[in-house]
């Protein structure tokens, strides 16, 4: 009866797996395939900007140490060759790693210490178990994958920064000759890990579609269990890629008591060194947190910069674009009907506390009152301005305009079609929505008095931008 009892058991285990496939091939073929055309987009896009970006610190970063070296040569040739003589070769050697294919990339690393990439790759390994001739699922996962690859580049190269710069630092620092040099390179390695960081940042931001299909992940029962054993945590915890399991290796790590007993060996045990351990904890505390609140973008203590950091450098062009309109009415005279200036605007963010923008505004005519009310096109016009904070949610607005409104009456004299504005003002924002803002201006005309037929001076603007 025994065989028989095992021959059942196989039989079951044999059909519960099958069952188990068939499940997760079902599921995957729920994914939206848009989906993995969207991540193989998104992950080139970003593989391709981190490249630009490495490369262009790279070699920046050489150029200041060339100039460094033949300055040095002059002060101190020995210590000029021990301290840039290898240099040049590593940055070219990174270089070459960005440029090479990732197959042939040497010591490449499977993860990345990327949790939004490394989650991704992860998934998509997941759903290839369930069918692997899918085009596009191949093809996403093999953008991943060389993602994967860069960013570990990448780690590699903002190590070798920070290394380069705290090394100058501490041996020419205090050399008068090379100071713009060093503040080149500090300025760089800085600016090079915000941007850095702030690209992984936007690319861990999941689309509809991304959240669709982890949805639909989510709900295969053995999709958490390959999440947790192959995640990045689950790696350092002691879960390997090939599934066996371990405890995390804890030696070199102080325990409780090895830190209780070295606080009494230095400090005694009475109430007075508790008091005292208390105190520093506090100090300590405060000056951290003070510390993240000025740099709250900082992975450690290596990257603090020794100037007053733009937090605009960091930022891309296009993130540093402000899109708008606004609206503008004008009361009706005996030469103008009622308008509606209808504007839209684009502004750069060339400061934390200010922009500088243009726009085009379309005139509409609305008639002579609520009894004559009649639409016509009566003009446009072409803007320039700047809004300064000045505190909380109040900037200072200004800006100059030229205005096109023909006449209609020609019988004024030496009419005006074309009108000149400098304008300057208070401007109110405020919230609408996360990705929206509204505002209202109220502005002053400084050349109204020269328009011919005079204009209003006032002018009552309300917008939004985002």
């Amino acid at each position: 009866m025994r065989p028989v009892y095992l021959i059942i058991t196989c039989l079951t285990l044999c059909a519960s797996t099958v069952s188990a496939q068939d499940s997760l091939l079902q599921k995957s073929k729920e994914i939206p395939q848009k989906y993995y055309s969207a991540v193989q987009h998104k992950a080139d896009a970003l593989n391709k900007q981190l490249t630009a970006r490495t490369e262009k610190a790279l070699s920046h970063l050489s150029k200041y140490e060339e100039k460094m070296k033949k300055k040095m040569m002059k002060v101190d040739s020995s210590q000029a060759k021990m301290l840039f003589e290898d240099s040049q070769k590593k940055f070219s050697s990174l270089k070459d790693k960005l440029k090479a294919k990732t197959d042939k990339i040497p010591g490449k690393n499977l993860l990345s210490n990327t949790p939004g990439v490394d989650s991704l790759f992860n998934t998509l390994s997941f759903l290839k178990q369930g069918n692997d001739k899918i085009p596009q699922l191949n093809n996403s996962l093999k953008s991943v994958t060389a993602l994967q690859d860069k960013l570990a580049i990448l780690n590699e190269a903002k190590a070798f920064i920070q290394q380069r710069k705290q090394l100058l630092n501490a041996q020419l620092g205090k050399i008068p000759e090379l100071a713009g040099n060093l503040k080149g390179i500090n300025k760089e390695a800085y600016y090079y890990a915000q941007q850095v960081k702030e690209l992984k940042e936007t690319f861990s931001d999941k689309k509809k579609i991304e959240k669709k299909a982890l949805e639909i992940a989510q709900k295969i029962p053995a999709y958490n269990e390959f999440m947790a054993k192959h995640s990045y945590l689950g790696n350092l915890l002691g879960n390997n890629l090939g599934g066996g399991g371990g405890t995390p290796n804890l030696e070199g790590l102080q325990t409780r008591a090895q830190v209780e007993q070295l606080i009494q060996q230095r400090l005694g045990s009475g109430p007075n060194a508790s008091q005292a351990v208390s105190q520093s904890m506090a100090e300590a505390r405060a000056k951290m947190n003070e510390l993240k609140s000025k740099f709250p973008d900082l992975d450690n203590a290596g990257e603090m910069p020794n100037f007053k950091p733009n937090e605009m450098k960091s930022k891309r062009f296009l993130q540093r674009l402000e899109y708008g309109g606004n609206i503008q009415f004008a009361r009706n005279t005996s030469f103008y009907p009622t308008t509606s200036d209808i504007a839209g605007q684009i502004a750069y963010k060339f400061h934390k506390n200010g922009v500088a923008g243009v726009g085009m505004a379309y005139k509409l005519g609305l008639g002579q009152g609520f009894n004559k009310i009649a639409i016509s096109s009566e003009g446009l016009g072409l803007r320039s301005f700047v809004d300064w904070k000045l505190k909380n949610t109040f900037f200072l607005n200004g800006g100059y305009e030229q205005n096109y409104q023909p006449v209609h009456i020609n019988a004024v004299p030496n009419a005006e079609m074309w009108t000149s504005s400098a304008l300057l003002g208070i401007k109110k924002k405020y919230k609408v929505s996360a990705k929206m803002k509204g505002d209202v201006s109220l502005l002053f005309d400084f050349l109204y008095s020269s328009h011919v037929p005079r204009t209003d001076p006032i002018k009552l603007r309300m917008g939004y931008n985002f």
